[in-house]
């Protein structure tokens, strides 16, 4: 017997851990300082009205014979990918809800458990920096990765690398963590890239919702040629506060095949085999998402956290400190001041005002230098942290 040595690879420590760890040590020695949590990029707001009626409704279903359900589809109930079809349909992408659309737990899972359909010798291309569980995942596979330089001299936007041979490519917009997105022109350049490379682009697009530039791409769908070489994952856990109900979907087209392969029969198979589903209950509550009585709903929450952004935003240009995100996202990635590295100014934050953020460094080398703020807090925290930040490095 032997293990799967490749997690001897993994950093020991996950990077939303680690900021954990470190402000519970803050807190335990200043009980009587008030911390403000600008740093994991959880929601705060509840859910909308139109999801809890549905979710109280399906409860009440599965309370009388007639109506309780037991297992689902392992793709998910067909109400639930109509739903999500019709919402594609508004961004102009027409998707067969029978067969393209895949309903699962969120996001983040489905973005590792995609992985068991590709070989474990496919080379894996990712921006640096990049959210954690790209990497991650495929270290743990034995898989081979490389990356795309993401800089402040490229706005933290990698372009593709004709010298650069990959087969698997990650590509996140609006980014996690820089909160940069790139354009449809730009985004065609990496579908032709793929295609020209027999590679897929797993796209995540979890917070496409936040998107309300028409020259960026809220799917990669909406680019010509991604129905040959991408896969698109979306989560309900930023657009309708899902973070703790758990639903999400993948997009993989039926034309998506190598040599005879179809990759979206294998991911159901793999699904089957593997995950018995979402609840029932929640399916109903994330139909609601796509009501259009939860979509007038949902956008004031999304209201909400932009104008959150926009606080950050206004109070680094007081400051002259670069940044970017905070539109178009719910990210705003600064530069760290007077060249301070990721962690130094992260306990300087957290020691001098009592905010915390997340460290550019925990996203890769190139995040080094930089720091990650999340407008998902409460307006009131928001308010008092920007306040802070402000008084702080005015100094």
């Amino acid at each position: 017997m032997n293990f799967n040595l490749n997690y001897d690879n993994v950093a020991e420590s996950y990077l939303f851990a680690e900021v954990a760890n470190r402000v519970a040590k803050y807190q335990k020695a200043h009980p009587d300082k008030k911390v403000l949590k600008l740093g994991i990029g959880d929601v705060t707001l509840p859910l909308v009205p139109a999801v809890i009626s549905a979710l109280h409704s399906a409860v009440d279903e599965m309370s009388r014979a007639e109506t309780f359900k037991g297992y689902g589809p392992y793709e998910g109930y067909a109400f639930l990918r109509e739903s999500i079809a019709g919402y594609y349909k508004k961004m102009g992408v027409t998707l067969n809800a029978d067969k393209e659309i895949f309903v699962s737990d969120g996001a983040k899972s489905d973005l590792g458990n995609i992985l068991d359909i590709f070989s474990d010798d496919n080379v894996v291309l990712v921006p640096d920096p990049v959210y954690p569980v790209y990497v991650d995942t495929n270290v743990m596979a034995g898989r081979k990765v490389i990356y795309a330089d993401a800089t402040e001299k490229n706005g933290f936007l990698p372009m593709p690398d004709y010298k650069v041979d990959a087969d698997i490519i990650y590509i996140c917009s609006p980014n996690n963590p820089t909160g940069a997105a790139y354009t449809k022109a730009q985004l065609k350049e990496w579908v032709d890239y793929a295609n020209s490379k027999n590679a897929v682009i797993l796209y995540d697009a979890a917070y496409e919702c936040f998107v309300s530039d028409d020259n960026l791409a809220r799917s990669i769908f909406q680019i010509k040629g991604a129905e040959t070489c991408a896969i698109e994952f979306c989560s309900l856990s930023k657009i309708a506060g899902f973070t703790g109900t758990r639903c999400g979907y993948t997009v993989i087209p039926a034309a998506l095949e190598r040599k005879g392969f179809n990759a979206g029969k294998a991911w159901l198979r793999r699904q089957s085999t593997k995950f018995n589903g979402v609840p029932y209950i929640v399916q109903k509550g994330a139909a609601a998402v796509f009501s259009e009585e939860g979509m007038t709903e949902i956008r004031q929450n999304l209201s909400y956290y932009a104008r959150n952004a926009k606080l950050i935003s206004e109070c680094l240009d007081e400051l002259g400190v670069w940044y970017t995100g905070g539109k178009n996202s719910p990210y705003v990635w600064l530069k760290c001041p007077d060249g301070m590295k990721s962690w130094e100014f992260f306990d300087y934050l957290l020691e001098n005002a009592q905010v915390v953020g997340t460290p550019g460094a925990g996203f890769g080398k190139n995040g080094e230098g930089y720091f990650r703020l999340t407008a998902f807090g409460s307006e009131q925290v928001t308010k008092e942290a920007v306040q802070r930040i402000k008084s702080l490095l005015k100094k």
